[in-house]
């Protein structure tokens, strides 16, 4: 049935509205998580937190920008001290929020084979997944003082059976959708290629809210993303000539791989497209270099803080203001 399952594109009577004074607003979301090998399989142990003290920088940051960062924690990082400890003060003090960030291969209980297919939480059986969830939302709530409401499969990994877990737990928003993308080429993940990147109802009861990550098209062929990109699958180097061209090009808003100026272009669409809520996106293992591909020295991380101020003095320009998920959730229209 559309709409019951996070993988289904929803009907037209399912996409969300907002309070009218709500108008647009931006939400800034962190993948909080361990540092890993991207290229290498997938390990129980092999993995690191050197990036966690960096996390005290970016809140501060935030802080100074008056923005609300949401941190989707997975279980490394929900049990690591040092997290807990920079985090849970912020969390309480309405500085930031906490959400729930699910990579089933370092988040017990062990009882699944370990595998790349494995690693998408909605490829695991129900009781698995489920089992895996409410483990992390119990250390989550136990170590950090907050229950959340707000969930982003790792590897975005969502599952036919992931909008019954959510609702079970009583959570209201799922964000594991990224709007124009497809991991069915990457070791079994989802296929949101034709999703939208408007936020809309899961259910028909209007329970439980998907909030994509916000990705647009770009160009004089964008009408046509979502037809054209999934023809990388059998010609990879399809999207990069139709960026090179300027044809078509898809962005994310993110400061990974995307440019400053890339990012405003996508925020005027955004804009233009009557998006209601501007979902930013980044992996926190990106706030010390070396432990990602886009951040690989000092510099890489100065260039990174800049392309966020200039973004946020861009947004605060057309007048788009930062928002957070419980204000998303309240603002939202039931009717």
């Amino acid at each position: 049935m559309s709409g019951e399952n996070i993988l289904s594109l929803p009907g037209a009577d399912q996409f969300a509205s907002f309070d009218e004074d709500f108008g647009q607003r931006f939400l800034v979301t962190v993948d909080t998580e361990e540092e890993f090998d991207w290229d290498a399989p997938m390990g129980r142990t092999s993995h690191s937190l050197g990036a966690v003290p960096r996390l005290r920088e970016f809140q501060a940051f935030c802080e100074t920008r008056d923005v609300v960062p949401l941190y989707l924690i997975d279980y490394p990082i929900a049990t690591s001290p040092e997290a807990i400890q920079i985090l849970k003060p912020a969390a309480e003090d309405g500085r930031a929020e906490i959400g729930l960030h699910l990579h089933p291969w370092v988040s017990p209980p062990f009882n699944e084979e370990l595998s790349d297919y494995n690693s998408y939480a909605g490829n695991l059986t129900q009781e698995q997944e489920r089992e895996k969830f409410n483990q992390l939302r119990d250390v989550i709530e136990e170590n950090f003082g907050v229950r959340p409401t707000i969930y982003r499969a790792g590897r975005y990994g969502a599952g036919p059976h992931t909008a019954a877990v959510l609702q079970d737990a009583g959570f209201l928003i799922d964000s594991s959708v990224r709007t124009a993308f497809d991991y069915s080429n990457s070791g079994g993940g989802p296929d949101f290629h034709s999703h939208p990147v408007k936020p809309y109802w899961i259910d028909q009861g209007r329970s439980l809210l998907e909030l994509p990550v916000t990705t647009v098209f770009w160009g004089p062929l964008r009408t046509l993303g979502p037809r054209l990109f999934p023809l990388a699958r059998f010609a990879a180097r399809l999207p990069g000539l139709l960026a090179r061209t300027g044809l078509l090009e898809r962005i994310p808003l993110t400061p990974e791989g995307v440019t400053a100026n890339e990012a405003i272009r996508a925020i005027d669409i955004a804009i233009d497209d009557c998006v209601p809520v501007l979902v930013f996106s980044f992996h926190s293992p990106s706030l010390a270099p070396g432990h990602t591909p886009y951040v690989k020295s000092d510099a890489d991380l100065e260039r990174f803080y800049a392309w966020w101020n200039e973004v946020f003095d861009y947004l605060e320009k057309r007048g788009i203001a930062p928002t957070t998920v419980g204000e998303t959730a309240e603002s939202v229209s039931l009717a």
